[in-house]
């Protein structure tokens, strides 16, 4: 089953597929559903995984203002996905779709069954440095000139589904929408209200924390900070960089697979 579902950020395609609980993939900023290929067919045998794009990627239409992207704004259009598939759904959240997906945990709990979070934004603090990093990758030229060195960048481990990855962002800089909305997005990662450290405690679900050791985007400490502050969270660690679940999958679903079985 496909949809298109209006949010604060603009109209987000989800693609369904497999029967059970609901599980709903939510990809890094500015990427679609296709990240998660590798381990779809796995999940999709015990659950009704939906796979959403952010707006102007994948399937997903451009927005009609990208340069007011915020990743504040990751959570309520989240929300409203949720919304849209009818029930309760547990959140495997990669990146900025982690961000969002432990911001929705805290502000509408009664959304979320349970919660994989994966080398996500908002458990490492910036400092200077990052400060600059992000507000230089924020100008959209930058963006267009970088985004696809970033994504290789930040893979350690290669293989055919990585090498999909690289194209899908090389195509995806040609489009002004994506360019401008992606460098919004990183304008908006230092803000206060992405500082997820104390208001992760109110999280109630129970939830995996998975992370690359090698990630060079958001660093391992953010793995140990994210667990060490969510109630009863549990820290699963892997060889890999920023997206363990394209360059492990095998590896990523031997962890995932048993921890979203137990929340049917």
């Amino acid at each position: 089953m496909n949809l298109e579902v209006d949010t604060p950020l603009g109209r987000i395609a989800v693609t369904t597929g497999g029967t059970g609980p609901l599980l709903v993939l939510v990809p890094a900023a500015g990427r679609a559903a296709a990240d998660f290929e590798p381990i779809v067919p796995a999940l999709a045998r015990t659950h009704r995984v939906a796979m959403l794009d952010w707006p102007g990627a994948g399937a997903s239409p451009p927005s009609g203002r990208p340069r007011e992207a915020t990743a504040a704004a990751l959570a309520p259009a989240l929300s409203e996905v949720v919304r849209a598939l009818g029930e309760p759904a547990v959140l495997l959240g990669h990146s900025a779709g982690g961000f969002a997906a432990a911001r929705l945990a805290i502000d509408e709990p009664e959304r979320v069954r349970g919660l994989v979070l994966v080398d996500a934004l908002g458990f490492v603090p910036f400092g200077r440095l990052q400060r600059a990093f992000c507000a230089v990758k924020g100008v959209p030229a930058v963006t267009r000139a970088v985004e696809g060195y970033l994504a290789r960048a930040q893979t350690i481990r290669r293989n055919a589904a990585t090498a999909r990855v690289f194209s899908r962002v090389d195509a995806a800089v040609a489009e002004p929408a994506f360019v401008e909305l992606t460098a919004a997005l990183w304008r908006s990662f230092p803000r206060p209200e992405v500082d997820l450290r104390a208001a992760a405690k109110a999280i109630r679900c129970p939830t995996r924390v998975c992370w690359g050791w090698l990630d060079p985007v958001v660093p391992v400490l953010g793995g140990f900070t994210a667990a060490r502050t969510i109630p009863g969270a549990e820290l699963s660690l892997f060889r890999t960089g920023h997206t363990p679940f394209v360059e492990d999958p095998a590896a990523f679903l031997r962890v995932v697979e048993p921890f979203v079985s137990q929340l049917r």
